[in-house]
């Protein structure tokens, strides 16, 4: 059955669509991270404008993250004042970002970039986590304790100017560390459509040493303003945000995420993160050979910019 989508400015499948969606849910539900970075992929490889593509994702990904932000809110597991600061980051990050995806698709270069930026991104996201996945199942089939780092230990992030208090994850630190990671997780948003959950969290765990069990709802707390406000820059200066075709997603990605919750639960730690560092890669070398393969048609005629 195929329906239009008005943005996108084509007719599509919205079987296809639908278990796009679900597909990218069961994978979230599954490892516990957005699908942004997953999702914007794809619907450029099913043959949706990188622009619209990147636009419609940040509306997806705002409806998705409400229900969770507000279910760890209810949990006290939000630290309000860290979420605040580095959602300050995240909008400059947004303006800037999204005034560069415009000034890119000007010039006819956006769909090469964000190609570029994804090789970047995921090959470095996917290598760190394949690495580390595979090092830590290699330690406890040979019968090794695994130990990670404790929250609040002090490293050279402590001894920076400017220093807050947050109350909530008991820490006492300089506000430019999360103050800079809003900034490029904004920058993340506006360019590749992606929430920036699968920077955040790290970062929050490892750099600022936040407990874990308040970092995932600080990270959607701020991703919802941060979402929020790319949509509308999106909607508003690059008009590349297509309505219909996000919520065909959502209805997806719903369904999908409770099979993938309940599949992630047979899995260990581990294992997930290095399943999902191979899918990382591969989504990876999809992009890459984009790049370098010859194109089916040489040549287009249209006009510089057009979606």
């Amino acid at each position: 059955m195929n329906f239009y989508l008005p943005v996108a400015e084509m007719s599509a499948n919205i079987v296809v669509f639908l278990a796009m969606g679900g597909a990218v849910g069961f994978l979230s539900g599954m490892f516990g991270v957005g699908g942004g970075f997953l999702m914007t992929p794809l619907l450029i490889f099913a043959g949706i404008p990188a622009a619209v593509a990147v636009g419609t994702e940040a509306a997806q990904i705002l409806a998705a993250s409400v229900s969770g932000a507000l279910a760890q809110w209810r949990r006290r597991n939000v630290d309000a004042k860290m979420g605040t600061v580095l959602l300050a980051g995240g909008l400059v990050g947004s303006v800037f970002g999204v005034q560069l995806v415009g000034a890119l698709r000007r010039q006819g270069i956006f769909d090469f970039s964000l190609a570029a930026c994804y090789v970047v991104f995921l090959g470095v996201i996917g290598l760190m986590m394949l690495i580390e996945s595979t090092n830590t199942i290699r330690q406890v089939r040979a019968g090794r304790v695994v130990t990670a780092r404790r929250p609040g230990q002090h490293i050279w992030v402590h001894g920076l100017p400017f220093k807050m208090r947050f109350h909530r994850s008991k820490l006492y630190i300089s506000a430019i560390p999360p103050l800079l990671l809003g900034i490029f997780v904004g920058l993340l948003a506006a360019i590749m459509g992606v929430g920036g959950g699968i920077i955040m969290v790290p970062a929050m765990i490892y750099l600022l040493r936040m407990p874990t069990n308040v970092v995932i709802g600080t990270s959607l707390f701020q991703i919802v303003f941060l979402t929020a406000a790319t949509t509308v820059l999106q909607s508003s200066l690059n008009q590349n945000v297509d309505v219909v075709l996000a919520v065909v997603l959502m209805a997806g990605g719903v369904v999908g995420a409770q099979f993938g919750a309940a599949a992630g639960q047979r899995l260990k730690g581990e294992e997930l993160r290095f399943l999902l560092a191979t899918f990382i890669l591969f989504v990876c070398a999809r992009f890459a050979w984009q790049l370098i393969a010859t194109p089916g048609e040489l040549y287009s005629i249209g006009r510089v910019g057009a979606t």
